[in-house]
């Protein structure tokens, strides 16, 4: 008899591609019932089985209550999301709460780029990461002696992300007429958003020279210099798990900080997130602070591009709460991090004010992040990814048995029943 038949899953929205489709048909072939909700026509042209698709045209507030029949006409026991903040999964997972569903999170990986992030009940500010100490994940890693790889420093499938993303949002554009309630959660018309995407797309030979042409610079000018790490203004580890409400708002206190305690031979490196699309005054912003505070000749800006070169010479790094951060713990630099982020363990994040961060970063105890970073890799990242058929590939082999087993991968590790773990070498 198989033992998953009673497990029937409702996935909403996923990543950009046909991931959530991939994930659905394993799900099926390992005997459970699996629906999916469409909330626009990107959702339903990367779904192939029709009869278990559902669509939903109706407006937000009528959401509410159409989630929680849809658990209980279908007696649904597993919510599957990407994402934890856009309305419409915060209300489902106020129903799903409330009927004591098991919640499947997935998100980018906390420690990139070969690794995603799978959780349950919540993820970045409201990942059970944000509550454990480093001593509980000392305790829990006593039970297991695995010592794995270093993330290699470049995103493996960036081009098809980006490639799923224009072709999401050009469904959504041309082909949404059954779905004349739909509001993206972002912010920007869809025909914005695709214009972003087209344009991103379009700019990219134009926009790797000028990047290239940055990073020549920053090598040759021969001066110490602090990388700030940029992310999306509408991310929503950016928009729900900080204080700021624009890039504007962090550049400002960033180059401030930076005017009142750097040593004035030190420049400030300002590194743009690989999918900045302009839809943020990101350089305006930089340029009106850098008159402002007289520093012209040392703030610089890199359009994207791979982290590591910049790293490897840089004397401390700034975020609000991005996971490139992680890349900077792993080197041993100095981190000062101003949102919530499950990274944000004192152990190795500075505390200092801004302007003494500048002055003279505190370095991290490096010791206690392999620690952190060794219990994430035996637990919630799992390698692979959603955009690439490989990264795919990879991710579906261990992530299904990890979503049908009866605990999180918190607790498998905590009660010493973690599964073994997929080597990363397979996914290059």
């Amino acid at each position: 008899m198989n033992r998953f038949t009673d497990r029937r899953f409702l996935l909403l929205q996923g990543p950009h591609g046909p991931f959530f489709d991939r994930l659905g048909r394993m799900l099926r072939a390992a005997g459970c019932d699996v629906w999916r909700v469409g909330f626009n026509q990107g959702d339903e042209a990367f779904w192939r089985d029709r009869r278990s698709f559902i669509r939903y045209a109706g407006s937000a507030a009528g959401w509410p209550a159409t989630v929680s029949s849809l658990i209980a006409d279908k007696g649904i026991t597993d919510l599957v999301l990407y994402g934890d903040t856009r309305p419409i999964h915060a209300d489902a997972i106020l129903a799903a709460r409330a009927a004591g569903l098991r919640i499947h999170g997935f998100e980018e990986g906390y420690i990139r780029p070969y690794w995603v992030t799978y959780e349950r009940g919540g993820a970045n500010g409201h990942s059970r990461l944000m509550e454990m100490s480093v001593a509980e994940m000392r305790t829990a890693l006593a039970q297991s002696e695995i010592e794995w790889p270093d993330a290699p420093p470049r995103w493996g499938d960036m081009r098809q992300h980006m490639f799923y993303g224009a072709l999401y949002h050009f469904f959504v554009l041309a082909l949404n007429r059954r779905y004349r309630n739909f509001a993206p959660h972002r912010g920007v018309t869809v025909l914005q958003e695709f214009r972003l995407y087209l344009r991103r797309l379009l700019m990219l030979p134009a926009h790797i020279l000028e990047r290239r042409l940055a990073t020549g610079r920053i090598k040759r000018g021969g001066f110490p210099y602090h990388l700030v790490l940029m992310q999306l203004e509408h991310d929503a580890s950016f928009r729900m798990h900080s204080e700021f409400t624009s890039q504007t708002q962090f550049i400002e206190e960033v180059i401030a900080g930076f005017a009142e305690g750097a040593p004035r031979h030190h420049h400030l490196v300002f590194k743009a997130h690989p999918l900045e699309d302009g839809r943020a005054p990101v350089t305006a912003a930089i340029k009106r602070a850098t008159e402002r505070w007289g520093l012209k000749g040392r703030i610089h800006f890199v359009r994207g591009g791979k982290l590591a070169g910049l790293l490897a010479q840089a004397r401390s790094a700034v975020t609000v709460n991005s996971t490139a951060a992680q890349q900077v713990l792993w080197r041993g630099l100095p981190l000062k991090a101003f949102g919530r982020a499950v990274f944000a363990k004192p152990e190795f994040v500075s505390t200092q004010p801004l302007r003494e961060f500048f002055a003279e970063p505190a370095r991290p105890d490096t010791r206690a992040y392999r620690d952190y970073r060794h219990f994430l890799l035996e637990t919630s990242q799992v390698p692979g990814g959603f955009y690439s058929a490989r990264g795919r590939r990879t991710l579906l082999r261990q992530v299904v048995d990890m979503m049908l087993s009866d605990v999180d991968p918190y607790e498998a590790l905590i009660a010493g029943k973690a599964a073994p773990r997929q080597q990363l070498h397979v996914v290059k």
